[in-house]
């Protein structure tokens, strides 16, 4: 079958992207995964041993703590920063004085590193002069400082509130975009169909913004399965290994050496994040949407 002059042009210039990601992406994902059977540890000639990676990870508890928490960091997180993004994206879509100044201090967050938030956050929950004690102690709200870092739920909630801070500009962004695309005549009409503000969201906003909200869950989703600057500079995996994510506990068996079980780490991680997205997917029928 012969393609013709516009398939050959369109193939053309799909194909920087497919070496771009065949070069950048698949290829290290390729070399994970034949890492994952090898026994790659340093100053040890490597050897192939199968599954043995994988089989020493069923019997780690270590793994499965990092697992928990990176399971459940995601659940809590995404939900949180998708419905302040929401907010965020509805307030920023109303015609308000100085809307596009709104706009530029949203992406503030965003912009930062994620290394120099996690710094600015460690201030924050310092125990003996970090603002969030200065201000509960102020208020009434507590008679001793707390160690907000010191404990396994204070450190999870405080990687939780550092990550939103961060990330939840994100999805405002992508969700604003979302919302400029619907038609302002359709609420018009709800308006004067007296259809309060409630049913015009759940009726025409929510529906219309559907496909974007699975890309900001998408994105969302596989960034907070992944986390690893905030947590590496704000409790280092503690107390206890409890905030220890699956990148963070692959990243340290790299560092001592062990490339083959890190790269196993990694392989879960990958998958972890592969069955996420095409839960939403399916979930969403997204391919349906896009129709």
């Amino acid at each position: 079958m012969k393609l013709t002059h516009d398939k050959r042009a369109a193939a053309l210039f799909i194909l920087p992207l497919l070496l771009t990601v065949g070069v950048f992406i698949l290829v290290p994902v390729l070399g994970t995964v034949a890492n994952s059977f090898l026994r790659d540890v340093t100053f040890l000639p490597e050897r192939y041993i199968g599954l043995a990676n994988y089989r020493a990870l069923l019997n780690d508890g270590a793994f499965w703590q990092s697992l928990r928490f990176t399971c459940l960091f995601t659940l809590v997180s995404v939900p949180l920063e998708l419905i302040f993004g929401m907010i965020f994206a509805l307030i920023l879509n109303q015609a308000l004085p100085g809307r596009g100044v709104l706009r530029v201090a949203v992406l503030i967050p965003w912009a930062i590193p994620a290394a120099i938030s996690g710094r600015a956050f460690e201030l924050i929950y310092n125990y003996s002069y970090g603002l969030a004690n200065y201000l509960l102690q102020n208020l009434g709200l507590a008679d001793e400082p707390v160690n907000w870092l010191g404990t396994g739920w204070g450190a999870f909630f405080s990687l939780v509130v550092a990550d939103g801070w961060k990330t939840t500009p994100f999805i405002a962004i992508i969700l604003l975009a979302g919302l400029s695309a619907i038609p302002e005549e359709l609420h018009q009409q709800a308006r004067v169909d007296r259809a309060h503000f409630l049913q015009r969201f759940w009726r025409i906003t929510l529906p219309l913004l559907k496909p974007v909200l699975v890309v900001a869950l998408l994105f969302r989703t596989v960034q907070a399965l992944r986390i690893f600057d905030v947590i590496f500079v704000l409790t280092g995996g503690g107390p206890g290994g409890a905030t220890n994510a699956l990148s963070l506990y692959g990243y340290q068996y790299f560092v001592s050496g062990d490339f083959g079980y890190g790269s196993a780490i990694s392989v879960v991680l990958f998958a972890l994040a592969l069955v996420f997205a095409l839960l939403y997917v399916r979930a969403s029928r997204f391919q349906e949407e896009m129709r």
